[in-house]
């Protein structure tokens, strides 16, 4: 009977996302500004919705909950917790300037301030770091159609992975904000009723050293210290460079609403994260209670064995809706910057017979994308990792650029070149020579040696930034030169019809 329940619900939910993003295509109207960013069109309720989507999907949820019950409360917290930071200071300091500019793509940026090449660099870097993403939700998804349709692992990556590119190429941005407003009041119900569910049927045991007044989870190196900083560090900066976070602050109806949505957003995205946490502690005695021995993730093992049908489909609701949201994102951003700010193919309002050409591109580079993504989470059958590697990555050499090239006018193109190029390749050095990527063994890339041990994980996320700072502002001051007012003037209309 719970299974019937689980599966018809599962398959019910699919078909209607299904059905909205096909309705949600009538919206798009052969123009891809349309598809990636909803016209510039979206309300504060919309847009709100929508960012707080991209942060609470299944990395945050499953994620979550597998690090808090290994871990400790700590390092579950830390992925809600360096996300709505995120949100938290792009409304402080981006979401306003970044909307003004009517960009498309967040590479887009880098092509105005600093030129081709930096965004060419900068659309590779994040193509690559948001195949990580795609992939973690991927897995979430694979891992649950195993568990609650009966099928194998990859028969369910690759299913949901062939839902999710039906759903992204038929409504594009469209469809995920139509959607998203209805998936976080499922997630935010989910949450808290799985909270109360829990608390009130086998309360709190907390083991020590596990629970939130485990402070030394964030000071002492020996339990975690430096990676839950790193986590929190890595998520709290790298995803102001998020493909699709960037495209929703593109998509809202002003500066303002831009604002006021991650504020919104940042609230939520804790509201909702925080109970996986508080549950996740519990979750090893009340599934030893119950007999019951986690083969996966530990919150599907709770909702197949110990939560109520219908409470468990709400939960799985929440979580796959969110990992929809947030893989038709990571697709919809990803071919958008390979078709736009790699292959160079730009929008037009003039779209002839043959239509908008970086419409046409970008649909077919979301195939791409999505093999890629299939094959990563085949590879790396993580959840919450991959979302703090992609995070990761991004955070160590595309940052400091987009902040120097908002707010330091003596930032250089050379200076940015170096930025990345430094932070990116002793991230990737680093990477390399790790045993372990926050806590979890490294089976991407990973050359033994006697240099670095697990102690000095998650140390690199905070160095290899730094180290580009430095190269960053020294490179910058070595080559900047005033221009004058005329040069500047020249400069902006070059960047504005690069656009």
């Amino acid at each position: 009977m719970e299974h019937s329940v689980f599966s018809y619900g599962i398959i019910a939910f699919l078909l209607g996302t299904l059905g909205v993003g096909v309705w949600a295509s009538q919206q798009i109207k052969g123009d891809s500004v349309n598809f990636l960013v909803a016209g510039r069109g979206l309300s504060l309720p919309l847009a709100a919705a929508t960012l707080m989507a991209q942060s609470v999907d299944s990395n945050a949820t499953l994620g979550n909950t597998d690090l808090a019950s290994e871990f400790g409360f700590w390092a579950g917290a830390a992925l809600p917790l360096g996300l709505s930071l995120c949100l938290l200071l792009t409304g402080l300091f981006l979401a306003k300037p970044m909307n003004r500019m009517g960009l498309i793509t967040i590479p887009d940026f880098y092509r105005v301030k600093y030129g081709r090449t930096v965004e060419l660099i900068a659309a590779c870097i994040m193509c690559v770091s948001f195949s990580f993403l795609l992939a973690g939700n991927l897995v979430a998804g694979g891992y649950m159609f195993q568990s609650f349709l009966g099928t194998s692992y990859f028969g369910g990556i690759t299913l949901l992975a062939l839902l999710v590119l039906v759903y992204t190429v038929s409504g594009g941005l469209f469809a995920v904000a139509y959607t998203d407003f209805i998936q976080v009041m499922i997630a935010l119900v989910g949450a808290w009723a799985l909270l109360a569910f829990v608390l009130a049927n086998f309360g709190l045991t907390v083991d020590p050293g596990m629970g939130p007044g485990a402070i030394d989870q964030l000071t002492a190196v020996s339990s975690g210290a430096a990676i839950n900083w790193a986590s929190i560090i890595a998520l709290g900066f790298g995803n102001m460079v998020a493909i699709d976070f960037m495209a929703r602050i593109f998509a809202a109806d002003s500066p303002e609403t831009a604002q006021r949505a991650c504020f919104i957003a940042s609230a939520g995205t804790l509201i909702i994260g925080i109970p996986f946490s508080i549950i996740a502690l519990g979750a090893g005695g009340i599934l030893s209670q119950a007999g019951i021995v986690a083969d996966g993730p530990v919150l599907f093992a709770m909702l197949k064995g110990v939560v109520p049908p219908i409470l468990g489909l709400l939960v799985l609701a929440a979580i796959l809706s969110a990992s929809l949201s947030t893989a038709d994102g990571a697709i919809l951003g990803t071919s958008s910057v390979l078709a736009h700010n790699v292959m160079g193919i730009r929008h037009s309002s003039a779209h002839g017979a043959g239509g908008d050409k970086l419409l046409l591109v970008t649909r077919l580079m979301a195939v791409v994308i999505t093999i890629l993504g299939v094959v990563l989470g085949l590879k790396v059958p993580q959840t919450g990792v991959l979302l703090l590697l992609a995070f990761d990555m991004s955070f160590a050499g595309l940052v400091v650029p987009l902040i120097g090239g908002l707010f330091w006018p003596q930032a250089t193109r050379q200076g940015a070149l170096a930025c990345i190029l430094v932070g990116s390749l002793t991230r990737l050095a680093f990477f390399s020579l790790m045993p372990t990527m926050f806590g979890v063994d490294n089976t991407l890339l990973y050359f033994p040696n006697n240099l670095f041990t697990i102690d000095f994980d998650g140390f690199p996320t905070m160095i290899s930034p730094l180290l580009g700072l430095i190269a960053f502002v020294v490179v910058s001051k070595l080559t900047y030169k005033p221009l004058t007012a005329e040069q500047q003037r020249e400069e902006v209309l070059a960047g504005v019809r690069s656009l």
